[in-house]
């Protein structure tokens, strides 16, 4: 933890005797943290071979110049190494901490496939820009000078973010509008503080706030405002809203009291590390303590759940998924942590319903069996009759994936062209829409996806708008 926000509780009023051990106690850490912290980063980025062609660099969503800032970091020049990390990746101790390297960059490293382990370089990313944040590295929004034209931004997630921080940047006035009371979409309520400690998100959130963003919270765009209004109101807008309708089972049993959505158990989670009133959570409604759970789904929400459960206290965890794990979408390392964690997964497993009485007592599940490899290559789950059984459970969660809410229909516009999946049409290079002057990113616009995509996705809109308000994209780069 960075030394910085591991000393604040210590530095707010009165300083007692038990506060002035508390500070020793972290500036030792501190001390003896850095003393270790240092030469493994520098040995771990020294073992980059700097290959002439970098496919960590090309398996990255932002195309990061890894090599150089490893280099760099290798040589003890770390403020250097942030600076270049930072100019393509907006938010880089974030994606240090979430990215699934094993699938990007590491699971693409040359030594990684040469058999010789890869080089962590997520950590490294991670460490680096933890160390900017310590030294004051992480300067200010300041623009060199202020334009008149405003751009309202719809979601505050990781693309919408990383939009407002490049165009503000520039100059531009930048609006978010968000259905939360808290900013940072997905990375403050659905991703666990034990993968994404919520006052790194905090801290860019208020870096943006510093620069001049302006944050609209508590705000259901086709409820309290309009979709017009905002389109009125500003020169361009962003939709950034992410996916958060969540595919839901169906079949016996399936309404019982304890069947609960990932996205709600993950949320009341969070809410409650933030130290707010949660209801739901104190009532045990959504609180895992003393349960044996059953998290339903294969993707890294998935694991987010089973490994949330176990801090919780649950008697046992276990996650169905219909596949075997040569073919679960999530993160192999996630799995690897759960499995570590205690939680026992039960592969080629689907449920078929639920038993229950008020209160869900069980999950029917029905044994498969992977069939032929169809034209991509993926097997399909085969039903294998009579080898059905129940999964005693306390607590069900469903993570099958989430889908697109219905924008035309719930912001009344229905100009607004989206595609047979409810994602909403965007142009690949400028993530232009159908409508002039309106951007789309992140997850409405590719499905469910990493938040490393909708950074990207986010940078590349804000360059398409600067060029849609006069300012050509070789004059952005130039600055």
């Amino acid at each position: 933890m960075a030394k910085q926000r591991m000393l604040q509780f210590v530095t707010v009023g009165r300083e007692t005797p038990e506060k002035r051990d508390a500070s020793v106690r972290a500036q030792d850490f501190n001390e003896i943290y850095r003393e270790f912290a240092i030469p493994k980063a520098e040995e771990q980025a020294g073992r980059c071979s700097q290959c002439g062609v970098p496919y960590c660099q090309s398996h990255c969503p932002l195309h990061n110049n890894i090599p150089d800032w490893l280099r760099l970091t290798a040589e003890g020049r770390l403020q250097e190494a942030y600076e270049i990390a930072q100019s393509t990746n907006t938010f880089p101790e974030i994606c240090g901490r979430i990215c699934p390297q094993d699938r990007l960059c590491e699971g693409n490293c040359v030594i990684e496939q040469s058999g010789h382990g890869t080089v962590t370089i997520g950590s490294v990313e991670k460490f680096v820009t933890d160390t900017a944040w310590d030294m004051g590295w992480v300067k200010p929004i300041r623009p060199h000078s202020e334009r008149t034209e405003s751009v309202g931004i719809i979601g505050a997630g990781p693309g919408g973010l990383a939009a407002a921080d490049f165009l503000r940047r520039k100059g531009v006035q930048v609006t978010i509008y968000d259905r939360y009371d808290r900013a940072g979409g997905l990375m403050t309520y659905g991703i666990p503080g034990f993968k994404l400690e919520k006052d790194v998100v905090m801290n860019r959130i208020k870096q943006l706030e510093d620069g001049g963003v302006q944050f609209v919270l508590n705000c259901t765009v086709g409820e309290d405002l309009s979709f017009d209004a905002i389109r009125g109101k500003h020169d361009a807008v962003v939709i950034a809203t992410g996916v958060y309708k969540t595919r839901d089972l169906m079949g016996p049993g399936s309404g019982a009291e304890g069947i609960v959505r990932a996205i709600d158990y993950l949320t009341v989670s969070n809410r409650k590390s933030f130290g707010d009133e949660v209801p739901e959570y104190d009532s045990g409604e959504l609180n895992a303590e003393g349960k044996r759970v059953v998290v339903i789904g294969g993707g890294d929400t998935a694991m987010d759940c089973v490994r949330t459960a176990i801090r919780q206290g649950a008697v046992s965890v276990k996650c169905l998924y219909r596949r075997d794990r040569a073919n679960m979408p999530g993160s192999q390392r996630e799995v690897a942590n759960a499995e570590e964690e205690g939680v026992e997964f039960v592969w080629l497993a689907a449920p078929k319903g639920f038993t229950a009485s008020g209160a869900v007592e069980g999950v029917m599940v029905q044994r498969m069996r992977l069939g032929a490899p169809d034209a991509t290559g993926r097997q399909s789950p085969e039903l294998i009759e009579g080898a059905d059984y129940v999964e005693e459970a306390d607590l069900v969660i469903k993570a099958l994936g989430f889908e697109p809410e219905d924008i035309p229909g719930l912001w009344n516009v229905p100009e607004l062209e989206v595609t047979r999946w409810g994602t909403i049409k965007a142009d690949f290079r400028t993530h232009a829409t159908s409508l002039p002057g309106v951007y789309a990113v992140g997850d409405i616009v590719r499905g469910a996806s990493l938040v490393v995509w909708a950074i990207r996705d986010g940078r590349e809109a804000a360059e398409a708008i600067l060029t849609y308000l006069g300012q050509p994209v070789a004059a952005v780069a130039a600055e």
